[in-house]
């Protein structure tokens, strides 16, 4: 598209424009960002700000998991005799361990392997499991030579997921009972399985109200209303001038009997604001009072945040926790997302109060992988139902993103000054600070739920505060929503996703602060700065009153 078409679209087609996902809308924006590039000197980059996908990644565990891979090829090896046409077999648990010592000798100073010693020492001395038979998943799940059994998630790599998830969503926080976990493909396909069990189980259908907590991430808000679904929805508005935190008159919606599910993502996407301890104590209350009321927390920012609680530990028996490895460790490719439940939860009691009609209709769907189908657990209908049940046998994470997984976790677990993640909120918050500063905008310290992963830049609040309610409410008159994305996107090669369609009240832009580097947030600190310089100067040609506060 050329430039003069994205402006034609920005002008001239409003209502096709805002009926794109901000994801869909950010290639149109970088159609725009790229129009024209003649006019530009040809050391102007363009600054894609609108995707999350972070420039930095956990290196020390991605080493630990290539050595296990060469262990691991060792192993194939000796089991079978030599063979020249590159056969190789199954790793033998017996001796494994010394096996690995003896590796471990022969490749000292070898980056990740000293990483990879420490985790077998702290799998077998403080998690209390088996060295050898540890090893023995590792080394087959890494092979990938043998089906995901369980097919819901490796044995090992269940107990060691399920201490990393205690360790960073419950925190300090006492966390009552055992949970189950389904390893995923990454969160989406974790939101995907999700509201498809939930309507196959009859937990949602068709006309059933939900409640969302906004700004969320987009597919949250697009997904419901789909002809899949025909889901009613609540939306309950965190406010920017209250720091992007839920008010109780908000919260009070879910004391409403017809909202069947309550989903947010926590820290928030886009303003990266975790709930208030308030919030999350108020929202625990009210499940006190709705014992049926179904929780759904998406926690990916979580790692980020100073002494994160997920609504998890709160209200662990209504709530389903997603978490995804994908952005603390750089590890988008990878497709690493865990949905946990609690061993004893509402979703397992709802399926069992259902008509008996309806229990005959699962019934029969789960019969063919269980011979108690009734007592099929959500978690592992969940899992039958990712692969339409009859393909249950083959279900599963692919065990290499498994073991990937667990380095991850214990990479993690076994960091206990936290030094991996106090570099990360170091270096996400000094861009916040450049791109602040080069805004002109006085760079406040953070509060305390402040995460920092995005920032969002609301153009009605930062606008008032700036240059008053007049130049506001003009601005909103004269311009369409996506219009000054647009303009920054042709004018100085910036691209932001457009903050409404994450159910954002006022127009506004999301920045990743996670993938670009200090300078560029100085950049388009600047860039911005010039456009609202730019439509203060029009407001003033155009009312003759200068833009104020």
């Amino acid at each position: 598209m050329s430039e003069s078409n994205a402006t034609a679209n920005a002008n001239e087609s409003p209502s096709a424009l805002a009926a794109l996902s901000p994801f869909e809308l950010k290639d149109e924006l970088i159609k725009a960002a790229g129009g024209a590039a003649v006019e530009r000197p040809a050391n102007v980059a363009m600054l894609n700000a609108g995707r999350g996908n972070p420039n930095f990644l956990a290196t020390i565990p991605r080493h630990g998991f290539w050595q296990l891979g060469l262990f691991a090829m060792r192993e194939s090896e000796r089991s079978f005799a030599y063979m020249p046409e590159g056969i190789g077999g199954f790793p033998k648990r017996e001796g494994l361990t010394e096996r690995f010592e003896l590796f471990v000798r022969e490749n000292k100073g070898v980056a990740g392997i000293s990483f990879l010693a420490g985790a077998v020492s702290y799998v077998r001395d403080q998690l209390g499991l088996s060295a050898n038979d540890f090893l023995y998943e590792m080394c087959e799940g890494i092979l990938a030579s043998n089906y995901p059994v369980p097919d819901r998630m490796l044995t090992f790599s269940e107990k060691i997921v399920g201490q990393y998830l205690r360790r960073e969503m419950a925190g300090k926080h006492p966390f009552v009972g055992e949970f189950d976990i389904y390893a995923v493909e990454g969160g989406t396909a974790a939101m995907t399985y999700i509201f498809n069990t939930l309507k196959e189980n009859h937990l949602i259908k068709a006309g059933d109200t939900i409640a969302l907590g906004r700004p969320i991430f987009t597919p949250y808000i697009e997904i419901p209303t789909l002809n899949d679904y025909q889901l009613n929805v609540v939306n309950l508005d965190a406010d920017v001038a209250n720091g992007w935190q839920y008010s109780n008159a908000e919260l009070d919606k879910l004391r409403d009997p017809k909202v069947k599910a309550f989903f947010l993502v926590n820290p928030s996407n886009p303003p990266s604001v975790r709930l208030s301890d308030e919030s999350l104590q108020y929202i625990a209350d009210i499940v006190k009072e709705r014992p049926d009321l179904i929780l759904l927390t998406d926690d990916v920012y979580g790692t980020f945040a100073d002494d994160f609680v997920s609504l998890f530990a709160l209200a662990p028996q209504n709530t389903i926790l997603v978490y995804s490895y994908s952005k603390y460790f750089g590890a988008t490719g990878w497709r690493l997302g865990t949905v946990a439940t609690h061993k004893d939860n509402v979703l397992d009691r709802l399926i069992g109060e259902l008509p008996d009609e309806t229990k005959q209709e699962l019934h029969h769907r789960y019969s063919s992988i269980t011979t108690e189908p009734d007592k099929l657990k959500f978690i592992d209908r969940l899992v039958a139902d990712s692969r339409t049940v009859a393909l249950n046998h083959t279900a599963g994470l692919s065990t290499p993103q498994q073991v990937q997984m667990v380095l991850f976790s214990l990479f993690s677990l076994m960091d206990t000054p936290d030094a991996y993640k106090a570099a990360l909120k170091r270096l996400i918050r000094a861009r916040k600070k450049a791109l602040y500063e080069e805004m002109g905008i006085a760079f406040e310290e953070k509060d305390p739920n402040q995460v920092d992963y995005y920032t969002i830049l609301d153009l009605n609040y930062l606008g008032e505060r700036a240059n008053g309610t007049a130049f506001v409410q003009w601005l909103e008159q004269n311009t369409q929503p996506s219009e000054l994305l647009f303009q920054l996107a042709r004018e100085a090669r910036v691209v932001l996703l457009p903050g409404l369609g994450f159910g954002t009240q006022h127009r506004s832009g999301r920045i990743s602060l996670a993938n670009l580097n200090e300078s560029d947030y100085r950049s388009i600190g600047r860039a911005v700065r010039n456009l609202m310089n730019d439509y203060m100067t029009r407001y003033t040609a155009a009312t003759g009153k200068e833009a104020k506060p």
